[in-house]
């Protein structure tokens, strides 16, 4: 199909006011930039309350939009229990990681890496960062791509998919690149508020749908299958991601590694004005997810009903059938909301994508910038005889710009690479993901665990150990690594057919390995960055 037929001119003219605010408010943010400071850190001058948004924001992302009402489409409400761990995390992250983190004054999470352990463990670590995220926040945009093909060409081939992921990522590439930080934590404010609010309408549009009470509809869900509406599993498995065990014990190892030691969402908290407000900023963002994820959990039980249920649904069943529950959700907005909320839906869905693409990509290039770029370029100023100065990554002593090179200038420039970057690994997970029937969430929330396990027992050894030393906290990275590629399905299958391990479990075994490499000698001393 060239186009959807069930847009309409109204919709489009919500989507175009919608992309036209964005571009609008990176615009206006940009003429605040006078240093890499302004642009990744905001001057460290953005309320806590605008913080708490944008985490908010990041944290649902598109793979919250989309793979969570598939996921409870598919299955029941044991996802929920994640939020158990992601409470106690972030309360762990504002009393003790964050604090020391922020004090340290570097321009990323990794400079305190480089004042703790010497400029080695600091680039291996951003190496780490970058990869990583390129790979997750790529999976999110592609999950995104699904809503966003249907409204172009109804479908969802590959093909259409690639054609979605570079027109939207192309306009949130655009806005970041004007605006930096100031424009993603302004715009993501805006987006969360947007997406909050279409989850509730599409809830009030599924119950008004179903020719169902409340009470019907609830038992209907209890006794459908094993019954959806299970949010406690207590099964002793490691196979499974969304066990009671996995939320209390796993789910804290993940969303403490997010919460720390990854800059997408780290760099957020920094650029508030004290680290008591950045600890409070994450606190209520962890807080406010609960109820919102538990919205879109509930679009996808009444999906499940609405589609699944032709026997109840009577002469008010769809005539339109799933063919893959990955597209549940948005099929539902497009073929069955009236004009305007057709647009406002869709809306939703691009926000969720763009609260991921600008944070990722202005993080990414936080971290080429402040732990790769202008340090490699000041040894290289020394090298060439034009004045040794030191290696930093710090807002105090920031690096002098060197001839007429003008760091805002350039700062834009990583932006633009790492912002390309993603949009690229973004078109390599349409065929990466079509290759198997991974359900969405499991796919975009997994594959951080290369980069943030490792670097979660690393930062550990830093914080509140006095040992280690370089050498150690990389062997202590490169181990994490290896015990996260030794847990991959298709590597312990090798070993066994029966035996799996669920992501999030990943992290718990993962993260002590590395820890305990990183302190296995005593402290040496450190080379300094500033």
């Amino acid at each position: 199909m060239s186009g959807n037929p069930h847009f309409s001119p109204i919709d489009w003219c919500v989507v175009a006011a919608y992309l036209l605010v964005l571009v609008v408010i990176g615009w206006v943010t940009s003429g605040r930039m006078r240093d890499e400071d302004s642009f990744f850190l905001g001057n460290r001058t953005i309320p806590t309350w605008a913080v708490a948004l944008s985490i908010l924001a990041t944290t649902l992302s598109a793979a919250t939009f989309i793979g969570v009402p598939e996921l409870a489409y598919r299955s029941d409400l044991t996802y929920l229990v994640m939020n158990l761990g992601g409470i106690v995390a972030a309360f762990i992250v504002a009393a003790f990681f964050f604090p020391p983190l922020y004090r340290a004054g570097t321009l990323t999470v990794y400079g305190f890496l480089g004042k703790r352990f010497g400029y080695p463990a600091e680039i291996a670590a951003s190496v780490m960062f970058l990869v990583g995220r390129l790979l997750a926040s790529g999976a999110r945009l592609f999950i995104a791509a699904i809503a966003f093909s249907l409204v172009l060409y109804g479908t969802t081939e590959g093909r259409h998919l690639m054609a979605a992921i570079l027109i939207f990522g192309s306009v949130g590439l655009i806005y970041t690149i004007f605006g930096g930080i100031r424009a993603v934590i302004w715009t993501d404010a805006i987006q969360i508020m947007i997406v909050a609010s279409v989850a509730v309408i599409s809830i009030a549009l599924l119950l008004n749908a179903i020719p169902l009470s409340t009470g019907e509809i609830v038992e209907a869900l209890r006794f459908h299958g094993e019954g959806k509406l299970r949010v406690l599993d207590f099964g002793v498995t490691l196979g499974s991601p969304f066990t009671i065990w996995s939320g209390i014990i796993a789910a804290t190892f993940v969303s403490t590694a997010a919460y720390s030691v990854d800059q997408d969402m780290v760099q957020r908290m920094l650029a508030t004005r004290r680290a008591r407000s950045g600890g409070i900023s994450l606190v209520a963002a962890t807080l406010l997810g609960v109820p919102v994820v538990f919205a879109f959990l509930c679009i996808g039980l009444l999906l499940s009903i609405y589609y699944g249920r032709p026997d109840l649904m009577g002469a008010m069943a769809p005539v339109d059938t799933i063919e893959d529950s990955k597209g549940v959700f948005p099929q539902f907005l497009l073929h069955h909301l009236p004009a305007g909320a057709k647009g406002l839906a869709i809306v939703g869905v691009l926000a969720a994508a763009m609260s991921s693409l600008d944070s990722a990509i202005n993080a990414m290039a936080s971290s080429v910038m402040s732990d790769l770029y202008f340090p490699l370029k000041e040894r290289w100023s020394s090298k060439c005889g034009r004045g040794a100065t030191p290696v930093t990554n710090s807002i105090r002593n920031p690096p002098p710009t060197t001839g007429k090179a003008d760091p805002v200038a350039e700062s834009r420039l990583a932006v633009l690479a790492m912002g390309l970057a993603l949009i690229g690994f973004a078109l390599l997970a349409v065929w990466l993901q079509s290759a198997g029937n991974q359900r969405l969430i499991d796919y975009a929330l997994g594959i951080m665990a290369f980069a943030n396990a490792p670097l979660l027992g690393v930062f550990c050894g830093a914080l509140f150990t006095r040992r280690g030393n370089s050498a150690t906290a990389l062997a202590g990275m490169a181990s994490g690594v290896l015990v996260v590629l030794a847990l991959q399905p298709g590597i312990l299958r090798q070993w066994s057919e029966d035996l799996q391990i669920a992501w999030p479990w990943w992290w718990v075994m993962a993260a002590p390995v590395s820890f305990l490499i990183c302190i296995s000698v005593p402290g040496g001393k450190a080379r300094k960055t500033n």
